[in-house]
């Protein structure tokens, strides 16, 4: 049988695995994020500085992006992973270099999700996830430097749709399925993703709601 003391013992040393289990996991997330800011500034100043040296011209910031992108994908692929998790901060580094130099950040946006998605299906990557880290990194970087969420990321919603459309149906399907939970928080966005007829069901759907949902609000109200 144990003694108190022996127990007391064997909880103090579960009590120390622990906390450093914890100090390991804060250790590696705290240098994660570091490694994640580290390359949105490498990519936001390759772009920006990619830029100035050409003039920012419309077709250069599309260049300029292409090449980013597919640099990454040809990183990852060497490696063997990573794509998933480092193409948000590529795309969030993009968006930032191209806004410093003036560009337009809607159609690099859009430059951007379109040749992630191609990338991704050309090395066997997952295009949905690809193409929902792609559009977190466009709308993150839109809101830090206030620029209109909405337009980028319809644009970068957009760009996704047309790679997978060259795909295949499923993989419309999955960019489709993973993308309506990123961007949904931007106005329109939704709609953008949807084909038409899909679109004005939804728009029929949300307005039965709210008419369904005033009717029992004034049924309350007359019996009270």
């Amino acid at each position: 049988m144990k003694t108190h003391e022996k127990i007391r013992a064997e909880e103090s040393e579960l009590d120390q695995a622990g906390t450093t289990v914890k100090q390991a996991i804060v250790s590696s997330l705290r240098g994660i994020d570091e490694i994640e800011a580290e390359i949105v500034s490498l990519v936001r100043n390759t772009v920006s500085n990619g830029l100035r040296a050409s003039g920012s011209a419309a077709e250069h910031t599309l260049t300029i992006t292409k090449d980013v992108v597919r640099g990454t994908i040809h990183a990852t692929e060497e490696i063997g992973t990573g794509l998933t998790v480092g193409i948000k901060n590529v795309a969030k580094g993009i968006i930032m270099g191209v806004a410093d130099t003036g560009g337009d950040i809607v159609h690099a946006a859009n430059a951007i999700a379109k040749t992630a998605v191609s990338g991704a299906s050309e090395i066997g990557a997952d295009i949905g996830v690809v193409a929902s880290r792609t559009a977190s990194g466009v709308v993150e970087a839109t809101r830090e430097i206030g620029g209109d969420v909405s337009e980028v990321a319809k644009a970068a919603a957009s760009g996704a749709i047309e790679a997978a459309d060259e795909i295949s149906h499923t993989a419309v399907k999955a960019v489709r399925d993973l993308l309506v939970g990123v961007v949904a928080a931007a106005k329109d966005v939704t709609d953008a993703l949807l084909p038409h007829e899909e679109a004005e069901t939804q728009q029929h759907a949300r307005r039965r709601i709210v008419r369904e949902s005033l009717s029992r609000s004034r049924g309350k109200g007359k019996k009270g």
